[in-house]
């Protein structure tokens, strides 16, 4: 009995593990893609000050070059944690398969102690 109480604890534990660990790459992927349209929205504000969008010119604004290499950052980081997401998102939905599988188990083994006449219940049968 206590071993499958203990089963199912750790599977739970688990299974929100996953959860959380899926939760926060997403909430990280959003924060990164947000930080970089607030980038793309400030180099198209420097551009539009110093009248100059090719970044490749001599005269291109340094704050909007470095702007630009930290949204890209971003940006490749949020790809690479989409990624890391799809991996995160399989082994939640295994945990939850395996969390399902613990808690049928404990049911069914639940129903057979209950339908097995203990040494009280023999004793009321008349055995």
């Amino acid at each position: 009995m206590k071993s499958r109480d203990t089963l199912l604890r750790l599977k739970r534990f688990q299974a929100d593990g996953k959860r959380r660990r899926v939760m926060q790459i997403e909430t990280m992927a959003a924060e990164f893609e947000r930080m970089a349209a607030e980038l793309e929205r400030e180099i198209g504000q420097e551009e539009a000050r110093t009248g100059i969008t090719d970044p490749e010119h001599f005269a291109y604004s340094t704050y909007a070059a470095a702007s630009r290499t930290r949204r890209d950052n971003l940006l490749r980081s949020a790809g690479e944690l989409k990624a890391q997401l799809h991996d995160a998102r399989a082994e939640l939905d295994e945990a939850q398969e395996d969390l399902k599988a613990a808690e049928a188990m404990d049911d069914r083994e639940r129903a057979a102690d209950e339908w097995r006449p203990g040494p009280v219940r023999a004793a009321r049968l008349g055995a």
